[in-house]
């Protein structure tokens, strides 16, 4: 099971090689400024370190950098070769999962972040660690993350299919609701040569079940807009009938005339 940020930690301080120390790929929730580096660096040099920088250990000589990019950016433009970090015991380290998110959290909790940075935060981690944890992660309802992954938050490789073939509303739910994006393109090109009101349906049910697979979904859809909804007028006569009768088999109006109608057609 993943272990939760606000589980207690337990660290010891060691000498480690830069070069073995990994950022992830697109962990960082911010871009890192060279003001705002080199400004550290000359408080690093005249002050010291006071505040090491955490790693876990992935293997042999590979650490991952949990929190503290800035600073060791700060660190490399000094040209330190070894740095002091706070190495995580194997009992309280993070899972793949937690040790994604910790990276992104730690910066995004540093600085107060734009909408952008923000919603570049959210997709990375919703990718990452799924919507739930996402959400718990940064703080925020799923509400809120539902509204920073909107159409800001939908990938270049699904952005294409706007306008021509699917419209921003079409990728922006598809995205919401599958945030893998080569799932997303496969279901993409299914949906694409659907028309209109029938693709609508299919992303309806695709985002009460996203798991189902396309046959079963598609004949959801097509029964979806089978249902019609039907006006009919009564007589006064006619509509006293009905609701005295209703109100005999204690049945709501409008259901007893659901099972006429559909009594009346079963027979032809």
């Amino acid at each position: 099971m993943a272990k939760r940020f606000t589980s207690p930690i337990s660290y010891r301080l060691r000498e480690i090689p830069v070069k073995q120390i990994k950022v992830w790929k697109d962990a960082q929730a911010r871009k890192l400024d060279r003001e705002g580096i080199a400004e550290l660096a000359r408080s690093i040099k005249n002050e010291g370190l006071q505040n090491p920088p955490m790693v876990q250990k992935e293997s042999k000589n590979s650490y991952l950098l949990m929190s503290g990019q800035r600073r060791l950016a700060a660190l490399k433009k000094l040209g330190a070769k070894k740095i002091p970090a706070l190495l995580l015991s194997q009992g309280t380290k993070y899972d793949l999962d937690d040790a994604k998110a910790a990276s992104v959290v730690e910066n995004l909790h540093r600085n107060k972040m734009n909408t952008k940075d923000m919603t570049a935060a959210c997709v990375f981690l919703t990718e990452s660690v799924g919507k739930n944890k996402a959400a718990q992660s940064l703080g925020i309802s799923s509400q809120t993350l539902k509204k920073y992954l909107g159409f800001a938050a939908v990938p270049n490789q699904l952005k294409q299919y706007v306008p021509k073939t699917l419209s921003r509303d079409d990728v922006t739910r598809l995205y919401q609701t599958i945030p893998n994006i080569s799932k997303a393109i496969k279901v993409a090109e299914k949906i694409i040569p659907l028309e209109h009101k029938l693709r609508k349906q299919y992303l309806y049910h695709l985002t009460k079940s996203p798991k189902s697979s396309h046959p079963k979904l598609l004949k959801k859809s097509k029964a979806g807009l089978l249902q019609q909804k039907i006006v009919l007028e009564l007589n006064k006569s006619n509509a006293r009938k009905l609701h005295s009768l209703a109100m005999k088999n204690e049945m709501e109006v409008k259901d007893l005339a659901e099972k006429i109608l559909s009594g009346y057609l079963k027979k032809k």
